[in-house]
């Protein structure tokens, strides 16, 4: 929300630099989308992000994030280098991603952020679902429970981290498992 939105936005695109070797990265006049190994997707749109809030303005980002698409080609570069065979209990996968959390970079920029997870074709899936509300109500940046989503508020670092520690390990390893958010930073309304 700037007259230099162009500039804001082009210069925050340069943050994707890094990941361009490991990435297909494309954009256009609508988005950009990153297609790549999924333990690194979120690194990737918080250093984005915090690029684009780095400008001090009101932004927000829109995405929608997916891992295991029978719709799409099999791309190599979307095949995680962490193992996603058989799963550990739901219990031992909470501890672990509180642990990922708490090792988040700090980023000095304050963001809300909304997600919905969804774990496609898994007969547990609303296991799954719990499992995740249960580690995002003890990630530090559970904020509040909303219509068909979890709002979360903090730093970038610790925000972008929980979001990626529920798309990488609540869902079937061998399922499609879709996540949708937003996240907004310097917003006029602070509710």
């Amino acid at each position: 929300m700037s007259d230099d939105f162009v500039g804001i936005i082009l210069g925050a695109i340069k943050a994707l630099d890094p990941y361009r070797p490991n990435f297909r990265i494309e954009t256009d006049d609508v988005s950009t989308l990153l297609v790549g190994p999924p333990e690194q997707l979120f690194p990737a749109m918080r250093d984005l992000f915090v690029s684009a809030g780095s400008a001090g303005k009101h932004c927000v980002m829109a995405s929608t994030v997916s891992r295991g698409c029978p719709g799409e080609p099999d791309d190599p570069i979307c095949t995680p280098s962490a193992h996603f065979g058989k799963q550990p209990p739901l219990a031992e996968r909470i501890e672990a991603a509180h642990k990922a959390v708490a090792l988040a970079p700090v980023t000095g920029l304050t963001v809300a952020a909304q997600f919905s997870l969804y774990p496609l074709g898994s007969s547990h899936h609303m296991d799954e679902i719990y499992g995740c509300i249960e580690f995002v109500k003890g990630s530090g940046v559970f904020d509040r429970s909303k219509n068909f989503c979890t709002k979360l508020r903090g730093d970038a670092g610790a925000v972008f981290a929980t979001m990626s520690e529920a798309f990488l390990n609540f869902g079937a390893p061998e399922g499609h498992v879709a996540l949708d958010l937003k996240v907004s930073a310097h917003s006029p309304t602070k509710v």
